[in-house]
This record gives C-alpha cells, sequence and structure tokens, in this order.
C-alpha cells in the first residue's frame, strides 16, 4: 500500500519521518492494513530493508476513557519482552501530537497464527502439532503468573488486591444497568452474585493478568509452539487464578456445546484437554487449585454480564443488528449463567 492516504489514522511521511529518527525502521515503508485486534488501527509495515514491524493505534473518533489504551499494551509489552514472555518486540512508542493525533507504538512483527476457527487450524496444524499447542499455551500462562510485577517494572500497573471484588462490582453493575434494556433479567444471576461475594477466596500475590488469554490472541506456529501474546490492551495485576480459570473456560472440548465445539480450534482432534490444561498448570506454578470451580464459575457469570450489556446496546439501537443472531447471542446468555452454576458447584 504506497497511497499515503489510504492509511487511516497515519500522516504517513510524518510517522516515517518519526520512525526514521527514533527507531531502526528505514522508510519508506508499505502499509498494509490488518484486521483484528480490538477495532485498533493495526497495520504491517515493510520497510525499505524488508524488514517487518506492525505499527498500532487506538481507532478514530470519541473512546471511552479507559478504552483502547496502546500506552498499557506498551509498558506490558516492554517490561515481558526482556524477561522472556513471547511477546513482540517493543520498537518504539510516540505520544507527540505533532506526528499523530493520539499515542501509537512500533512492534516487531512476529511469526505464527492466531486461532480463530476450526476451519481455519485444521489444515494449518496436524494432529501432532495440535498436541504441543496446549502445553505452550500453559507454559506462557505459568511464567508469566510466576513473575512478580515489581521486579519487571510493572509494580504500578494496577492495584495489587481486590481484583475479583472490583469485577464483581463492575460486571453485576453493568447486569443490573442493562436488565431494563435488554428486556430480561434472572434471578439465577442475582443469586450467583451473591454466592460469588459470599464464597470469595483470598487472592494471593498480585500477578500480571492478561484479561483476555486465549489460542485466539497467541500466535502459533505450524509446530503448535506459541510464538507471542498480543492484545494486552487490559492487561493488569491480579488474581492469577481467575486468569487462568477465564482461558480455561474458552480452551473448548468436542463434549460442549455442539455450537462451540463445532466452531472452536481446540475441539479438534489432538487438542489437549482441559483436565491436561489444569495438570500442566499446577505442576510448573505449585498453586492450590482447589478453588478453580469457583473462579471458572466468576469467568462464566462475568461472560453472562459482558453478553447481556451487548445483547441490551443491541436493542437500544446503539448497534447495528445486520447479520446479528440476536436469539443465539440471548442463548448464550442463558447458557453462560448455568455454565456458572455448574462450575459452582463441581
Amino acid at each position: 500500500m504506497s497511497d499515503a492516504a489510504a492509511v487511516p489514522g497515519f500522516d504517513v511521511p510524518v510517522v516515517e519521518e518519526w520512525m526514521a529518527s527514533a527507531t531502526q525502521v528505514v522508510p519508506p515503508c508499505t502499509w498494509t492494513r490488518l484486521e483484528g485486534g480490538h477495532s485498533n488501527l493495526t497495520y504491517e509495515l515493510v520497510d525499505s530493508e524488508g524488514a517487518h514491524f506492525v505499527i498500532r493505534r487506538p481507532p478514530e473518533g470519541e473512546l471511552l476513557p479507559k478504552a483502547h489504551d496502546m500506552w498499557r499494551e506498551w509498558r506490558i509489552i516492554d517490561a515481558l519482552h526482556p524477561v522472556g514472555v513471547p511477546v513482540a518486540e517493543p520498537i518504539g512508542f510516540c505520544d507527540d501530537r505533532d506526528v499523530c493525533a493520539t499515542h501509537f507504538y512500533v512492534m516487531g512483527k512476529v511469526g505464527g497464527d492466531a486461532l480463530y476457527t476450526a476451519a481455519d487450524t485444521a489444515p494449518r496444524l496436524d494432529e501432532q502439532a495440535r498436541a504441543a499447542v496446549g502445553g505452550s499455551f500453559v507454559s506462557v500462562l505459568a511464567h508469566l503468573h510466576s513473575l512478580d510485577p515489581g521486579e519487571i517494572g510493572l509494580g504500578d500497573l494496577g492495584r495489587h488486591d481486590g481484583y475479583v471484588a472490583r469485577q464483581l462490582k463492575t460486571w453485576y453493575g453493568s447486569w443490573t444497568m442493562s436488565a431494563e434494556a435488554a428486556d430480561y433479567d434472572d434471578p439465577r444471576l442475582h443469586a450467583l452474585h451473591e454466592r460469588l461475594v459470599a464464597d470469595m477466596p483470598e487472592q494471593g500475590p498480585a500477578r500480571v493478568v492478561h484479561g483476555d488469554y486465549g489460542v485466539h490472541n497467541v500466535m502459533v506456529n505450524s509446530a503448535g509452539e506459541v510464538e507471542a501474546v498480543l492484545d494486552w490492551e487490559i492487561g493488569t495485576l491480579g488474581d492469577p487464578l481467575a486468569d487462568f480459570a477465564y482461558a480455561l473456560n474458552a480452551w473448548i472440548e468436542p463434549s460442549d456445546a455442539p455450537d462451540a465445539a463445532e466452531v472452536s480450534p481446540t475441539a479438534l482432534p489432538g487438542f489437549s484437554s482441559r483436565d491436561d490444561l489444569v495438570e500442566a498448570y499446577a505442576a510448573q506454578t505449585g498453586a492450590d487449585l482447589s478453588d478453580l470451580g469457583y473462579y471458572r464459575g466468576f469467568n462464566s457469570f462475568k461472560t453472562a454480564c459482558i453478553l447481556h450489556g451487548v445483547y441490551a446496546r443491541y436493542r437500544l439501537g446503539m448497534k447495528s443488528t445486520d447479520g446479528v443472531d440476536m436469539d443465539g447471542l440471548f442463548d448464550r446468555i442463558v447458557r453462560s449463567i448455568e455454565l456458572a452454576e455448574q462450575h459452582l458447584v463441581s
């Protein structure tokens, strides 16, 4: 892509001048838009020497105060890259409004591919490679959770205590505020909230938590190894067991609900089971996982509240429903409540 007008969000000559003076990128570059990334404007750059990079900034328009925090992402990868957590190489961060209307950063381009669907994954990874994904996936998370945030410069990334309590307050508040617009309330959700508050485990030492750790946010090579973890914009300090339980919930097995198992990459033959992941995480971290059912229930509760808020915004007309399966979305809310109940009795 050579037409600067075809690069929304960046004044290409100005940004390339900054890159030439502040990074190892050697302009001019070709710019290619990358899809995904939570609507952030993300482009692959190929500089004049053939080196590949990625540049990333928030979307254009008015944003919520804490949304699309590129500075947070930059801080995290800049701290994690030197200590062996597989993240993209941090190249440069810019917060100069003479260069761009908002902050942005440049990172190295990593290999591999994120795993989104079974259809995409099946031809890319054979069963031997699929079998390797689970071990690599857990090892990366276990290593992240072993790090003392203060020792790697992230001690002020968030509060050190009360992670689950704050999350419960936030997402239960979202549910109650969305109930009228969604035209749906459920007494089971309120009962779950009461139980989760009453039975909350004591949090151990705070660790860096990704917040959305799943195979959709890791780059996996053809051997089934995690090359890099992406999308750190909601990373914070928190309870590592909540982070692990989130990843576990997102790891779909063949025996799960047919609509989920049919499309999920981890339901393909060869992938590890959730029990395999639990065994590996326990072995590598030494963590007491006796409360894992609580944390899985907490994450299913949170998912129900998030989906409920999305459903309400659709019903209010705040988002277009073109192509959206509203009945399917509603069913996912109900299913998340049911899963939360199941996890809390397991």
